[in-house]
């Protein structure tokens, strides 16, 4: 399984600004420290603040920030709530002849919930336990 970017820099962001606690953070600067389109990042800020993860402040001083503690963002809630979609395969959408008798899609959605039962037990605190390497790779 592979997530898209959109949930994968929403994760990065969570990071950056768990690393950073009581700080705001600018979208400039953390587009700048993961390479990132500006556009997109605000496209994933304004749906992880829609989603609670974080606060958004408006206007000169602005900024964003985690809205709950780091340990209570649990990260297979993350990717849940990002993604469009969890469906490894779309069977149904290719007209797929083998549909009514498969066992491929059962046991990708098994192995799709084992992976998401893997990152249930991580919060986006348990990603920077090594803060202060991490400080130092983005500022």
């Amino acid at each position: 399984m592979q997530l898209t970017k959109h949930t994968d820099l929403s994760l990065r962001v969570l990071i950056y600004l768990a690393l950073k606690p009581g700080q705001l953070g600018v979208i400039s600067d953390i587009a700048r420290h993961y390479g990132a389109s500006k556009n997109h990042l605000v496209k994933v800020v304004h749906r992880l603040a829609t989603l609670g993860y974080i606060n958004s402040f408006q206007g000169r001083g602005g900024g964003i920030r985690l809205s709950k503690q780091a340990d209570n963002i649990i990260v297979g809630k993350v990717v849940r709530d990002m993604e469009n979609t969890m469906d490894v395969i779309d069977c149904a959408g290719t007209g797929c002849p083998l549909l009514p008798a498969c066992h491929l899609k059962p046991i990708l959605n098994a192995a799709t919930s084992a992976f998401l039962e893997v990152l249930d037990n991580y919060s986006i605190a348990d990603l920077i336990t090594n803060k202060e390497q991490l400080l130092k790779l983005v500022g």
